[in-house]
């Protein structure tokens, strides 16, 4: 580490509203444990033009440099998930921390890899989710017990990506190949949510469907075909004993994106609600109880940020905390933010979502 302050590099960081600068940027802005080093895309034109507008002392048209840079303390890796491999591992054998979107990888086997390359390095990755303040504070009710005994729970998640309609841009996202589709990403991160308030899931039946096998690029006006699911109907069980249903729905026009997860016990009842159209891992959370408990702790950011077009107003709230969680760890020589290993985690258990709707049979 170059000193108290971590200095961040980011490759992806570009200012045609890109996730990046809607969400990482303005989540280490708030953050005056952080500096952005340097900013990498894979042109000189964007990449200088980024480091302008995010003020980053340094810019790379080859993400390697920013990699193999000895002022760079940690390396973010905000591209397009068929890139993640190359790059994740370049940056932990250069014995950088490294904070990856999520997915990490485009497979299992690529995730695992990675994970096993981390060592004792600090990772983090980005499924913020479960970091929200109100997500903290619902899984400190679960497990303090103060619902009683868990009897069930259910969860209805839409989001306004993966309808009939996409930017050629996006294409990637519905083929197999990339790994970005919408269980790796929607269902990801929904999933991860259930498990940070709930536990681990153990038992899982699911049925998966293509609503909108066609997809209009409307930039192009050509036609592609979608290769993944775009709909996850499931039931799982975790280990705290509560069975969830779980519905998530995407295609929905932005205004009625919404997250509920709904959780009844034996002596009370709460609520985690959202509105954002991207999904739960972008926006805020609200809790609502029947049993008392401390207000949820104030998000380091605030969600708003120079490039954050109104479709991502909010996405540096959960990445913040990521990124919090991360310095703490990096300070104190600890590990408790998700990092690849939870990554791999999350990748076998939609393996696992997978294997349950193309078999029939619980996994």
């Amino acid at each position: 580490m170059s000193g108290a302050v971590i200095r961040v590099g980011i490759i992806g960081a570009d200012t045609r509203a890109s996730w990046a600068g809607a969400s990482h940027i303005p989540a280490l802005a708030a953050q005056p444990q952080f500096t952005l080093g340097a900013v990498a895309t894979r042109h000189e034109e964007s990449a200088s033009s980024a480091a302008e507008a995010f003020g980053a002392d340094r810019w790379f048209a080859d993400p390697l440099e920013l990699i193999h840079d000895p002022s760079i303390d940690l390396v973010t890796v905000a591209v397009k998930v068929p890139a993640h491999r190359d790059l994740v591992l370049a940056a932990l054998a250069a014995k950088k921390a490294v904070y990856s979107e999520s997915p990490l990888g485009a497979t299992v086997a690529q995730t695992e890899e990675m994970a096993a390359a981390a060592g004792s390095l600090h990772t983090a990755i980005g499924l913020q989710g479960r970091l929200n303040p109100s997500v903290r504070r619902a899984a400190e009710i679960i497990a303090a017990g103060r619902l009683g005994r868990l009897l069930s729970a259910r969860v209805a998640a839409t989001t306004f990506g993966n309808g009939p309609e996409s930017m050629s841009a996006y294409e990637y996202f519905d083929k197999a190949a990339a790994g970005a589709g919408f269980l790796t990403i929607a269902a990801g991160h929904v999933l991860d949510v259930v498990e940070a308030v709930l536990g681990d899931i153990t038992d899982i039946d699911a049925r998966t469907e293509i609503l909108w096998p066609q997809v209009k690029l409307t930039d192009t006006g050509t036609i592609s075909v979608r290769e993944v699911p775009d709909h996850l109907d499931a039931i799982v069980k975790t280990t705290s004993g509560a069975p969830v249903g779980v519905q998530i729905l995407a295609g929905v026009p932005g205004p009625d994106a919404h997250f509920r997860l709904d959780i009844r016990g034996s002596e009370g009842w709460l609520t985690l609600t959202g509105n954002h159209p991207a999904g739960v891992q972008v926006g805020d959370l609200t809790l609502a109880s029947n049993v008392e408990f401390d207000a949820p702790d104030s998000p380091v950011a605030t969600g708003l940020g120079p490039t954050a077009a109104d479709i991502w107003a909010g996405a540096s709230i959960n990445v913040g905390e990521v990124y919090a969680s991360l310095a703490r760890d990096i300070t104190n020589a600890t590990y408790h933010t998700p990092g690849f290993d939870h990554a791999a985690h999350n990748s076998r258990l939609i393996a696992r979502v997978e294997q349950a709707a193309r078999t029939g049979i619980r996994q």
